[in-house]
């Protein structure tokens, strides 16, 4: 679970736990050379022993986009495992009121007292704007299950002059058409978490929420203004039609559907924190873009991968006789 899922698992509306996906869902469509399903790579890896166990990749995105795609061996392994982990215990009403403390400013601080006066404005503005065309954005299927777009809004931005200037920026990032018409449908962990706590399997995490948000809140002061402008100058320049994003959540999940780890695409997936560098920055901008992006890949995906392969060796030696079903994100794999 990633920090931009956090986003995902405060706001969702959640379909009955045995809610099936819909049959013959889009993303899949084009898949070069493995056209047949059980041809797909299903992101499974398997651990040899007595029993067998499994880490499987997932994707952060609404499981009906991706279900059907899962190839059945994958399926079949979480089915027999008898235990199964995720990075975090997503069923946990604790997970998401920590992850939501996380976020927030020391008490009696909020954002118009950290932020520089233009940003501030912009932020303002630019979900003003959202505001105003989130109930566009919204599908008919949404509004069939009780979704309103003010509801909407206040689950994900309700109180963000109270957030921490990084947490506003992924807030931001999340706030966009494409991931609107997204929400009220579980993404693939938390619906695997689901399913296991309703097959009554035992469950556990690796990480507790503290190593998930720390280093985020790590960030200095500079760069996360640096990060929040950057982010904001983005959004502008989508509204104004003079940017086209290089990859989209459907990219994304095309490319899982299809088999392809691609580490360009899913590379998205895993900090899910936006790459600032470009080419039209000026130097000591790129500089800045530079020493974030080595600081997040450093710590929310090298440390933490030794963190987590320690902790599952752990696991497998100290329950030798159990089958485990590890389900990580794909890109941490």
């Amino acid at each position: 679970m990633s920090p931009w899922s956090w986003f995902l698992l405060q706001t969702l509306c959640l379909l009955p736990m045995g809610a099936a996906p819909r049959r013959g869902a889009p993303g899949a469509a084009n898949c070069e050379l493995k056209p047949q399903q059980s041809e797909l790579n299903s992101f499974l890896w398997t651990i040899k022993r007595d029993p067998p166990s499994y880490f499987f990749g997932t994707i952060h995105v609404p499981y009906t986009r991706v279900w059907d795609f899962i190839p059945d061996n994958s399926k079949e392994a979480f089915l027999q495992s008898s235990i199964v982990y995720f990075e975090l215990d997503l069923t946990d009403p604790y997970t998401i009121s920590a992850l939501t403390s996380c976020q927030m400013l020391p008490q009696g601080k909020n954002l118009q007292d950290v932020l520089p006066r233009d940003i501030y404005c912009r932020l303002k503005r630019h979900l003003e704007y959202v505001k105003l065309m989130m109930p566009l954005w919204m599908t008919p299927d949404q509004r069939g299950k009780g979704l309103y777009a003010d509801y909407l809004f206040n689950a994900i931005a309700g109180n963000w002059e109270r957030k921490r200037p990084v947490w506003v920026m992924l807030m931001v990032n999340s706030l966009t058409e494409v991931d609107i018409k997204s929400r009220g449908v579980p993404v693939l962990d938390l619906f695997l978490a689901q399913e296991a706590e309703r097959l009554r399997k035992q469950t556990g995490a690796v990480e507790k929420v503290e190593e998930q948000c720390h280093p985020l809140n790590g960030l200095n002061f500079s760069q996360v203004i640096f990060a929040l402008n950057q982010t904001l100058l983005q959004q502008e320049s989508l509204r104004a039609g003079n940017l086209q994003i290089p990859y989209t959540t459907e990219d994304l999940i095309k490319h899982y559907n299809c088999g392809d780890l691609s580490s360009v695409i899913l590379s998205h997936d895993s900090s899910q924190v936006p790459n600032f560098i470009n080419a039209t920055l000026p130097p000591q901008e790129r500089i800045t873009a530079q020493e974030i992006d080595s600081y997040l890949r450093r710590e929310l995906i090298y440390k933490r991968n030794e963190r987590i392969g320690k902790r599952v060796k752990a696991l497998l030696e100290e329950f030798p006789d159990k089958g485990f079903f590890f389900a990580f994100g794909a890109a941490s794999q």
